[in-house]
């Protein structure tokens, strides 16, 4: 059986040539799609997940990390009474204006905390010192930022919301989801620098418990003693700030589009090429059934043909996907396909291509065996 059903494939090489396409480039479609849809929502939440913050107080229905909103900042000492709290500090999340040296404007969203070393802000440098941040108008930017703010390096000077500051490093990692550069500068500096809305105010408090505190009944007091701010965990906020990106850009929706129509064009590119194979073969089948072959018989045949498929292709694709890798990384997007998304779409590839035999099957199901005696 094994040996027939790889003749009737291989047939016509050209067809299953197409047939294998097909499903590689689905299976690019799906990977990719998917890949870039994990991507974007890790941008949202890099941050989140980076700080070692168990809980994030913020003001009221804030929809997400970047969209912050001012509260009275002594509010936290509120919260550092709290039996079990063993570290909690300001942060400020605030928009400001970068002017380049073309003269055009473009935004950043600066973080800025009293203790970036406690809260491992940046967690990864690429040049500088973090403390050298103390030392007068200084900021830190990531590296990714070249791509909107155009090359700049530590000991650059740019004007930033009219104030003259100076690059201290460059960050790596720290990303937004709408690619906006992300900066770091002194908790005060920031306050100072938009003090309509931040004298005197924050937009979060990051909380670290003591080992072993029952972080739930924490949170309860925390939300207790601030009624009009809400409290999340460090996944509860991430999670928000997610699903903000995923209902409001339309991204969940265009990825489920997306692997809708590449799982079309697979199934419409196997079940044409296998239809049209077995009926150029019909008489083939016809023997099968002369010779005493059942209708399992048969679909095991084509059964396996849809399995050869559906590997080759699978392999291709997830080949051709690895491979645009560095090139999707080269525009400033990142593919992220954790394991089980690979198993997910190699099991998904492998139904797909069955359920496209299946269209075959039902031709050659109620097959009269003396069709292989007529000429």
């Amino acid at each position: 059986m094994v040996d027939l059903a790889l003749r009737m494939l291989l047939h016509d090489r050209l067809r299953f040539v197409i047939t294998v396409s097909g499903v590689a480039f689905a299976v690019n479609l799906i990977l990719s799609q998917v890949g870039l849809f994990f991507g974007l929502l890790s941008n949202s939440s890099v941050i989140v997940r980076n700080i070692p913050a168990e809980l994030w107080v913020t003001s009221k229905n804030t929809p997400n990390v970047d969209f912050a909103q001012a509260f009275p900042e002594s509010y936290v000492n509120r919260v550092r009474s709290i039996p079990g709290v063993q570290r909690a500090d300001n942060l400020i999340v605030t928009f400001l204006n970068i002017t380049l040296p073309d003269g055009a404007t473009e935004g950043t969203v600066t973080y800025a905390v009293e203790d970036f070393e406690a809260w491992h802000l940046p967690w990864k440098l690429e040049s500088g010192d973090i403390r050298d941040r103390r030392r007068g108008n200084f900021m830190f930017t990531d590296a990714s930022a070249v791509r909107r703010i155009g090359p700049f390096q530590t000991g650059d000077y740019r004007q930033v919301s009219g104030v003259r500051m100076r690059y201290a490093g460059r960050s790596l990692g720290a990303t937004s989801f709408t690619t906006t550069p992300v900066s770091f500068l002194d908790y005060r500096l920031a306050q100072r620098m938009n003090s309509n809305l931040l004298e005197g105010n924050t937009t979060y408090i990051l909380v670290k418990t003591e080992p072993g505190a029952d972080l739930k009944a924490i949170k309860s007091e925390i939300q207790r003693r601030l009624p009009h701010n809400d409290v999340y965990t460090r996944e509860e906020w991430a999670k928000r700030s997610d699903a903000y990106w995923i209902k409001n850009t339309g991204i969940g929706l265009n990825a489920y589009i997306t692997v809708f129509l590449g799982i079309l064009v697979g199934v419409v590119i196997v079940a044409q090429t296998l239809y049209t194979s077995t009926m150029e073969h019909i008489k083939e089948f016809g023997t099968v059934k002369a010779i005493g072959g059942s209708n399992a018989d048969i679909y095991r045949i084509l059964g396996r043909q849809a399995v050869v498929a559906a590997v080759i292709g699978f392999t291709i694709g997830a080949l051709l996907t690895l491979a645009m890798k560095p090139g999707v990384s080269a525009i400033g997007l990142r593919l992220i396909l954790p394991a089980p998304v690979w198993m997910t779409v190699g099991l998904g590839t492998l139904l797909m291509c069955l359920l496209s035999a299946g269209v075959s099957f039902r031709k050659v199901a109620n097959i009269d065996p003396g069709l292989v005696f007529r000429s």
